[in-house]
């Protein structure tokens, strides 16, 4: 009975999801802090602490505050640059609310919080950020990740605590080779630490992050704590390793079948406003559609999907459901006001996307 397009979230699978990865932190003997972007939502969150989470990761200053404000949370990691002055006011107001550790990865942020900080009579926490190969943010592990951290360190109000990277080039690596890359990120961020520490500050966090290397990474000697994301929920860029199906896939876009121009081609009412843009090297097109595997989603537009047809596929009359599974989830979520909870069929809640939005 409910209207289309929609999130519908499988309590029971992400359930599983959420104490299978608490179990693989607790294995490797590291401490898991879920990155809240990909739920966005408050009593999610909430489930990752009861299963043993410390904390979360949010990555933007907004997504912390809406969290922490919500009662969810009281320990996080902003791990995005804080720039600009009304954004240090922000923090400098939140700091009062949370337990907060900010990531860094230049000395102009670090001089401007550094002003801020002291000059309130505060202190703050600092994760460096490292680049250990994706080539987006961070200082390169090394040499030039460990001089960023003795100028940081040197600076009032500010302290360093501990090393972070983002291994998201891991989740883009052949199935062959997803183990050796997300490792070789977890040896270069090690012993970016321990240089480090060598020069005379004792970082204890030594922080990896990302769910299609979760199985790898965190098992480096001397990495600490494990940061992955869209494992609540789990997509369709998760298929090509192999360890991840449909049946742990969380999350689903429905949507409905609204018109059936031709014989190879039918319309959902979930566009790039439900689905987001994002392709995935797993599946063609926008969306694995469940139960229909040769169905494409071959374009979207703002309110239509478009589906090719293979000849002879079953389904797809006008009025019919379709339960889509999302090439990128994040984005997807980010796109509704709310997700609705269901078990055994039925819809049991409905829940708020509190942190939609929040990108400042």
């Amino acid at each position: 009975a409910v209207d289309t397009p929609v999130v519908a979230v499988d309590r029971a699978i992400m359930q599983r999801n959420i104490e299978t990865m608490a179990s693989l932190a607790q294995g490797y003997g590291v401490s898991l802090r879920p990155h809240a972007k990909t739920h966005k939502c408050p009593q999610i969150a909430s489930m990752q602490l009861a299963a043993g989470a410390t904390g979360v990761t949010c990555a933007k200053l907004g997504e912390a505050e809406a969290l922490v404000d919500a009662g969810a949370v009281s320990d996080i990691l902003i791990a995005y640059p804080i720039v600009g002055a009304s954004k240090i006011e922000r923090l400098l107001a939140f700091m009062a609310r949370a337990n907060v550790t900010v990531a860094l990865d230049s000395r102009e942020a670090a001089t401007a919080l550094s002003n801020a900080v002291a000059g309130a009579g505060k202190t703050l926490a600092v994760f460096v950020e490292v680049n250990s190969g994706q080539d987006r943010a961070g200082a390169k592990a090394g040499a030039e990740a460990a001089s960023l951290a003795f100028d940081i360190a040197r600076l009032p109000g500010l302290e360093v605590t501990g090393v972070m990277t983002h291994e998201g080039h891991a989740g883009f690596s052949a199935p062959e080779v997803i183990a050796e890359v997300a490792e070789n990120a977890g040896r270069a961020l090690v012993a970016t630490a321990d240089r480090i520490r060598a020069g005379g500050i004792p970082i204890t966090n030594v922080s990896v992050g990302s769910t299609p290397s979760s199985w790898y990474s965190p098992r480096v000697p001397g990495v600490t704590e494990m940061r992955p994301g869209t494992y609540v929920f789990n997509d369709n860029n998760a298929f090509r390793h192999g360890r991840i199906g449909p049946a742990d896939c969380a999350a689903r876009v429905i949507a409905t079948v609204v018109s059936r121009p031709a014989p190879d081609r039918a319309i959902l009412d979930s566009g790039s406003k439900a689905l987001a843009l994002d392709l995935s090297p797993s599946h063609p097109g926008f969306g694995y559609i469940v139960g229909h595997p040769t169905a494409t989603i071959v374009r979207l537009s703002e309110e239509h999907g478009v589906v090719q047809l293979p000849p002879d596929e079953p389904g797809f009359v006008v009025g019919d459901r379709v339960e889509i599974i999302p090439n990128h989830v994040c984005p997807a979520v980010n796109l509704t006001d709310d997700l609705f909870v269901v078990s055994a069929g039925q819809i049991v809640d409905i829940w708020p996307v509190t942190a939609r939005g929040k990108v400042r």
